[in-house]
């Protein structure tokens, strides 16, 4: 598989993090608190928190995992 160019290295981990964070911290939000008064408040109070470290967790962890699934499925 090719390395990344850098623009991808940055561009990849902030829109997986947004994606995830923003998914995961709405629906969590929901589950523990529903959907009534002041539901949005308090989902973007996680997910502000939940995003920095969500960039940092797949900017610095990608790698490793993709070389890892690599392992998993036999891959080179």
């Amino acid at each position: 598989m090719k390395d990344f160019k850098w623009p991808q290295r940055l561009v990849f981990p902030v829109l997986m993090s947004i994606y995830m964070s923003f998914l995961m911290t709405g629906l969590i939000t929901w589950i523990n608190t529903g959907v009534e008064g002041d539901f949005f408040a308090r989902w973007w109070r996680a997910f502000y928190l939940a995003w920095p470290i969500a960039f940092l967790l797949v900017f610095f962890g990608a790698a490793r995992i993709r070389a890892l699934s690599e392992r998993i499925v036999g891959g080179s």
